[in-house]
């Protein structure tokens, strides 16, 4: 069910909001801050607490106790000691577009009186994607470390804090008491071989260095601190005996004087033009700094309007952070690789610098497919929705809830020179097969069918289907089991089961989960299957566009396998009296007809059939008894319109008397049946000089 807007709200219904707000964001915050497992993402979390604020705007009174607009980060975890901060630690009102930031430069000079034209300096830094830790010094010397918490009390990680190399244990020249706050993170490098570690070891993977940074500072025993890779940017103070400067600019260079790392990207800007413009020139480096950031934060300069201004509950007035989308980031595609799947489509995948987006690491995207990379077709004409992308491009990633992270962008601003237009293979990756695409058709797919590596599963699981060989006992996750395995890899080697694993040290009643009957079960109800329908042959062989109902048609059309086989050798070339001949049959149409004829002629594909064909006795298709027919064995095509039958009806009553239906006339034809409005089909059979029958002359020869 839609939400409703916040100006469609009664009363009742906007009391019955926040609290339900009130308890989902109470939630967020245990699971961000505490636990370091967020369960919303960070857009979804900003939405709320704005709907939250715009409830409380519409409906002053009923704001609650514990809204949400009062609260900071959460509680402090049990297990640590806490601190109480003798400056609390505030968190930052957000903006979301330009106009977010002309009107915070608005409201600061309303706040102060000031016009237009007087001056105004801001400090513009990158806002680092971390944990949020308060170190006090005393005298020089670090006394202790605490987390934000819910920003009055936090965590006591003090000696954890001493762990990280960028965070010094004594200071020279600082005032006497010096509180210096900022960030812990880690960089993409060290996430990613943190990552790798925790996987060998079993351990617990991180979703991304948020979570990672967070969760190895809050670790009850510090040498496991110790071996994380953390690093720490300071930006901001708490308590301080002394000022550290007149200006947040000249704060910060102090901060740096005293040994502190503090971040090259800020800047000082003289109006919200100036503040946008460094915001861009960040969110175009983004993904090369190494670490993650989420937005700018701007501050004003001057540290004595920054104390007339003050603070609102949670929030200075004389701060605001500019998020960037949480669901795009631009970063630099490195590669492009093929992946093939189960059904044989090439699908192209980027590799990406990695960037992270909507709270994950993005370092793979999907290209969609060959005419989305390319741009232009091969008469270099535009293609709708192609991007003309190139290795090396920088490149706009998007990633909306849960699905697969796209390319959505490309700026060719920033092409490298040289770069050259991506040649999309024409050849499995996987296999060496030919990798075709068929007319209309967006996608490239691999023809290796059984013997490509990327299709072996699939195909094996359509291979034992109920319409296929069905064999009793050999199911999908059976089959799936052995192939994993390596028992079996291509149908052949099913046929093969009891030789190889009937006897000798590895044998499949050994197995879990069977048993020696339930194993000499599966052997004989292989070997039942040894002789098969023809029909069902040919739809186990999984060849695209061919179902079960072409498959009954192609068995009935060509009565054994090896008439079957030949034409389709015949008919390789794609034209000639085989291939009219296929394309004759009514309900084959030329897509299909391609894709059937080019597995039977690929080498590797018809290498792997010969070696199944070897162990079956595929048995003729059914004739129907035709004893007497007229048209027994003769090929007869219906055009125009009939009005006495459907068309499915005369097709059923013609195959009924062994006749072959073809969609198409050519010299092979027999018999024309053409009613009202027949075309080109009955002008054909006459320039021929075939037998056209019309609808009453069709019913007198079969006999009514």
């Amino acid at each position: 069910m839609a939400e409703k807007t916040v100006e469609a709200l009664s009363e009742d219904e906007a009391r019955a909001e926040l609290a339900r707000l009130a308890q989902v964001l109470a939630q967020a915050n245990q699971a961000y801050h505490t636990q370091d497992a967020p369960e919303i993402s960070d857009a979804d979390y900003d939405r709320l607490k704005q709907r939250n604020a715009a409830i409380e705007a519409l409906f002053p009174d009923l704001k609650r106790d514990d809204s949400p607009s009062d609260q900071v980060g959460a509680a402090p975890a049990e297990g640590f000691s806490k601190v109480r901060h003798a400056v609390r630690m505030m968190s930052l009102s957000n903006a979301f577009d330009d106009a977010d930031i002309v009107d915070f430069d608005k409201s600061i000079r309303r706040y102060l009186g000031l016009a237009e034209t007087d001056p105004l300096h801001y400090t513009a830094e990158p806002k680092i994607d971390g944990l949020s830790l308060s170190l006090r010094y005393e005298n020089g010397v670090l006394m202790q470390a605490a987390t934000r918490g819910d920003g009055a009390e936090g965590e006591n990680v003090t000696a954890n804090a001493r762990t990280i190399a960028d965070i010094p244990h004594r200071l020279t020249g600082a005032p006497e008491v010096l509180e210096v706050r900022g960030e812990v993170y880690m960089s993409h490098a060290d996430f990613a071989a943190l990552n790798a570690r925790q996987a060998e070891r079993g351990g617990k993977t991180f979703a991304n260095p948020r979570n990672a940074a967070a969760g190895s500072l809050r670790q009850l025993d510090p040498a496991i601190t110790r071996e994380r890779p953390l690093r720490f940017f300071a930006y901001s103070w708490g308590e301080v005996s002394a000022p550290l400067a007149q200006t947040q600019m000249g704060a910060i260079e102090r901060l740096a004087e005293l040994g502190f790392e503090t971040n090259d990207l800020t800047v000082r800007c003289d109006s919200p033009q100036q503040m946008l413009a460094h915001y861009a020139r960040i969110e175009e480096q983004r993904a090369t700094l190494g670490y993650d950031i989420d937005g700018v934060v701007y501050k004003l300069d001057d540290l004595a309007l920054q104390g007339r201004l003050g603070f609102r509950s949670t929030t200075p007035r004389w701060a605001i952070a500019h998020k960037f989308p949480a669901e795009l980031a631009w970063t630099r595609l490195e590669a492009i690789d093929i992946q093939v799947g189960r059904t044989g489509a090439l699908s192209p995948v980027a590799r990406l610098t990695p960037v992270t987006v909507g709270g994950v690491v993005v370092s793979n995207a999907t290209l969609h497919n060959e005419d989305y990379i390319a741009g232009r077709d091969s008469e270099g004409q535009p293609i709708r929705d192609g991007k003309d992308i190139r290795i090396g491009d920088w490149v706009q990633v998007y990633r909306a809830g849960d699905v697969i992270p796209k390319i959505a962008d490309v700026d060719l601003s920033k092409r490298p020179e040289g770069a050259q237009p991506y040649d999309f293979p024409k050849t499995c990756p996987e296999c060496g097969s030919d990798a075709i695409r068929e007319e209309g058709d967006a996608v490239r797919r691999c023809s290796g069918g059984m013997i490509c590596p990327a299709q072996a599963i699939e195909k094996l699981r359509h291979f034992v289907s109920r319409a296929a060989f069905d064999i009793e006992g050999l199911g999908a996750r059976q089959v799936e089991q052995f192939h994993t395995d390596g028992w079996v890899k291509e149908p052949a080697d099913i046929f093969d089961l009891k030789q190889k694993y009937g006897s000798g040290l590895q044998q499949l009643k050994n197995r879990e989960g069977w048993g020696e009957k339930s194993a000499n079960n599966l052997f004989d109800a292989i070997d039942e299957r040894r002789k098969i329908a023809l029909g069902r042959v040919i739809f186990a062989l999984g060849i695209r566009h061919v179902g079960e109902s072409a498959s009954n048609l192609l068995a009935r059309h060509y009565g054994t396998w090896a008439q079957f086989e030949q034409a389709m050798v015949d008919a390789a070339a794609l034209e000639g009296p085989a291939w009219d001949e296929l394309l004759s049959i009514d309900g084959v149409g030329k897509v299909l007809a391609q894709s059937l004829v080019s597995a039977m002629n690929q080498e590797a594909e018809r290498a792997s059939i010969d070696r199944l064909v070897a162990h079956l006795d595929i048995q003729p298709a059914e004739r129907p008894a035709t004893e007497g027919s007229p048209v027994a064995g003769k090929t007869v095509v219906f055009t125009g319109s009939l009005e006495k039958m459907t068309r499915a009806e005369a097709k059923a009553r013609a195959e009924s008397l062994g006749a072959k239906v073809a969609g198409s006339v050519s010299k092979k034809t027999d018999i024309v049946v053409a009613g009202p409005g027949a075309g080109s089909k009955e002008k054909k059979a006459l320039e021929l000089g075939l037998t056209v029958l019309d609808e009453d002359g069709w019913l007198e020869l079969i006999g009514g």
